[in-house]
């Protein structure tokens, strides 16, 4: 009704210009109210909605609760059918339950008495044991006092052997100085046999020189000085005798008078060759075979670096000529060059050398075994037993006389002796290695012992400086590895820090095969030998288990220049080379 009145009233034309804006104004507020009225009614569309949703909502949660206490009343009804039926069985249940408490109490007083008649005679027995016990704790105490004795007799006894030891050491030094004595004196004697035949010579040279003089006297005639003869140092010999040469020369082997006598000699030859131009005869004397036995290689190593210093003493160089006298200076060699010779020489040498230091009868150096080892089998080498440090220090006082009395070199004996000591020390190392009888506090005990007697004979024989005690540091700190505590940290750290000459295989080897031989010693934990390994992961050197027998230390021959004079040189009639003529 409205619109219509509206539109009417807009179409009127006769309505002024001036009522326009108002109905606009009026029709504006109509849609405005028309507006408010949609939004407000849009509302409460939307409230009615929501209400109608949680009535909704209400009434499914009411119609679930209904059927929930449906099934439930279901429920209880089935169970209340049942009801009689646990009656009846409960009542069942509780006369078993009267029976069974009836039969409990029954054998429990069974098992009373029967626990009484058990723990009476358990009381008994008990009773037994305890006597038993008291008498083995006193057999036990009485054991103990003599395994006291026991050791206390067993120190005794290792006390009297380390001084029968000493006693023996003390005897061999006494024999080795009685032996050496004993050729000063024989060295001595031929002495006094070459001046008995100088004055000899000298006598008939004088009886001759009367004879002369008395027939110059009666012939009346001016008499004639005697000019005696000045020798030039060379030795004359026939080529066909050069064998003879060599084979006669070592009989200085048993004394040699004078220390590199029969280099000296070689040397006159070599001379007399270079005097007259004769490089054949040279070179068939230079490339002569001097290697024997064990003496035999002593002697030619001596005598061959003596050789080899002659050779460059007087080879001409101004830098081996500084301590040559005037006449040592006239005795230099005019024709050849034998410096390709002292090559030869010096490979020769140390072939000899080599030779030398691994003969048979150095042996048992090299196998040194702690005090009291015994042979594992009837099969093991009989000779086994004799390698003990007593058979050692005396293998080296023989060793150490033999090259003193060929006159070696003091530098060339000291390596010769530092060589020894490392194959000593490496084979002992390797046994302990590979054997877990070797791997106690006792036998490290004793080879620290040994090793202190070697320290011993080096000091005595005045070779301290022949680096020979380094070579045995390994076997030094394995020893000491084998009696140092092996149970807490600590102890694994100083085994880390003190044992640098080992490699960690080595180290581990011997943690891992250490064996206590008696009560006193423990074996050594899984658990530290872990830590120990921890320590030493980021240790560096070598890898192998096995230290290397067949290594040999570079050796060297130092100059050295003699200061004997060869014109005054004379050959002992001992040597049998009456066929060398003296010029």
């Amino acid at each position: 009704m409205k619109n219509s009145a509206t539109l009417e009233i807009c179409s009127r034309p006769l309505m002024g210009s001036k009522k326009r804006p108002v109905l606009e104004n009026q029709r504006r507020e109509q849609n405005e109210n028309y507006e408010n009225q949609v939004h407000g009614l849009t509302l409460k569309v939307a409230h009615l909605q929501n209400e109608n949703n949680q009535l909704q909502k209400l009434f499914h949660e009411k119609s679930n609760i209904n059927e929930n206490i449906r099934q439930e009343v279901a429920r209880l009804s089935g169970e209340n059918s049942i009801i009689p039926e646990l009656r009846q069985q409960t009542s069942e249940l509780q006369r078993q339950k009267q029976d069974l408490e009836a039969q409990v109490d029954m054998q429990s007083r069974e098992l009373a008495e029967k626990t009484d008649q058990i723990t009476n005679h358990l009381q008994k027995k008990i009773e037994e044991e305890q006597s038993q016990c008291m008498q083995f704790r006193q057999q036990a105490e009485e054991l103990e006092g003599d395994k006291t004795e026991l050791h206390g007799r067993v120190e005794e006894l290792q006390e009297e052997k380390q001084h029968l030891l000493k006693q023996h050491l003390a005897e061999s030094e006494a024999k080795t100085r009685f032996s050496q004595e004993a050729w000063r004196l024989t060295a001595e004697n031929m002495d006094f046999e070459e001046q008995l035949d100088k004055k000899d010579r000298l006598i008939k040279k004088l009886q001759s020189q009367v004879k002369s003089l008395e027939k110059s006297e009666k012939a009346k005639s001016t008499p004639s000085l005697v000019i005696p003869k000045d020798y030039l140092g060379m030795l004359e010999y026939k080529r066909e005798d050069q064998t003879r040469l060599i084979q006669n020369i070592p009989r200085g082997v048993v004394v040699n008078m004078i220390p590199g006598l029969a280099a000296y000699i070689i040397y006159m030859c070599v001379r007399h060759s270079d005097y007259l131009n004769d490089s054949a005869k040279l070179k068939s004397l230079m490339n002569g075979d001097h290697q024997k036995d064990f003496e035999m290689l002593s002697f030619w190593l001596s005598n061959t670096n003596h050789l080899i210093n002659c050779l460059k003493q007087y080879s001409g160089e101004e830098e081996f000529m500084k301590q040559n006298t005037s006449r040592q200076k006239k005795n230099c060699l005019q024709n050849f060059d034998l410096s390709e010779h002292r090559q030869i020489l010096s490979d020769l040498a140390i072939h000899i050398y080599h030779r030398f230091i691994t003969h048979e009868s150095l042996q048992g150096i090299s196998s040194m075994k702690p005090s009291g080892f015994r042979k594992r089998s009837p099969s093991a080498n009989q000779d086994g037993e004799a390698h003990t440090i007593s058979s050692i220090l005396q293998t080296l006082g023989s060793f150490h006389a033999t090259m003193a009395q060929h006159g070696t070199d003091p530098g060339l004996l000291r390596q010769a002796v530092k060589q020894l000591f490392f194959l000593t020390g490496a084979v002992t190392l390797n046994n302990i290695l590979l054997r877990k009888d070797l791997c106690s506090c006792r036998k490290g005990m004793q080879i620290r012992c040994n090793i202190s007697y070697l320290e011993e004979w080096l000091k005595d024989k005045g070779l301290q400086g022949s680096s020979a005690m380094d070579t045995l540091k390994p076997l030094s700190q394995a020893a000491w590895l084998l009696q140092v505590n092996k149970t807490n940290d600590e102890d694994a750290r100083e085994i880390a820090e003190q044992c640098t000459e080992l490699s960690p295989v080595q180290i581990i080897k011997i943690l891992n095969s250490y064996t206590p031989i008696d009560d006193f010693e423990k074996r050594v934990t899984s658990s530290f030998v872990r830590k120990v390994q921890a320590l030493l992961q980021d240790h560096e050197g070598s890898t192998q288990l096995m230290l290397d027998t067949q290594y040999r230390f570079q050796v060297t021959f130092p100059f050295c220049p003699s200061t004997q004079a060869l014109e005054l040189l004379q050959v002992p009639s001992s040597l049998q080379l009456g066929f060398l003529t003296r010029l």
